[in-house]
């Protein structure tokens, strides 16, 4: 699946919409392509106390809930269709729910893919210590 299809089915979920006077929904759309060929789409919860998830989050957990942990490809998009690229939280998460999610490919604006991996430049996890000192 390319990255026309993935955007398009993000952005088919990123409809915005109040869910009570405390919190909405759907500004952001997600689309995480598996290594199973599934598409798992997800959207923001954003609450008034700041305890909603973004939309790479639902996705990715709609995608565990599924029984897969390996992305190959992501996208986020707001309603308007512009492409953002995940936040930090986002980019942790999904790199530590399987070892090869770094290689998975982000559209991170229109026509601009990366891999996650790239977007952690410091990973913690594979940081030699010796030399960074």
């Amino acid at each position: 699946m390319d990255f026309k299809e993935l955007y398009n089915q993000a952005l088919a979920v990123a409809r915005p919409r109040d869910l009570s006077e405390w919190a909405d929904a759907g500004g952001v759309g997600a689309a995480l392509l598996s290594s199973g060929g599934n598409v798992y789409m997800g959207v923001c919860i954003d609450t008034s106390c700041s305890m909603g998830f973004c939309a790479e989050h639902a996705a990715a957990a709609a995608m565990v809930t599924a029984g897969e942990n390996r992305v190959l490809r992501m996208v986020a998009v707001d309603s308007a269709g512009t492409v953002l690229p995940p936040c930090g939280r986002c980019r942790e998460f999904i790199s530590q729910l399987h070892p090869a999610n770094d290689a998975a490919e982000v559209l991170v604006v229109e026509n601009r893919v990366v891999l996650l991996e790239e977007l952690l430049p410091f990973n913690w996890r594979k940081l030699d210590r010796k030399t960074t000192q």
